[in-house]
């Protein structure tokens, strides 16, 4: 999914990490804005995940969109 396709579902995408990480935040997640690089950067620091866990990760939540 590239960089147009993440910011015109981040409303959903939002959605589907709300589900799947209860403690990330508002915040957490307007920080990145629908950019894919500065979300993996906000997991890794919020859930202390490798950055291979959290492209892994937002690849499962991307494909289920």
């Amino acid at each position: 999914m590239n960089r147009d396709q993440i910011e015109g579902k981040w409303t959903e995408i939002k959605g589907k990490l709300r589900e799947s990480y209860g403690e990330l935040t508002d915040d957490d997640l307007e920080a990145a804005k629908g950019d894919r690089d500065q979300m993996e950067g906000v997991l890794q620091q919020k859930l202390g995940k490798s950055k291979e866990e959290v492209r892994d990760t937002m690849d499962k939540i991307l494909a289920k969109i």
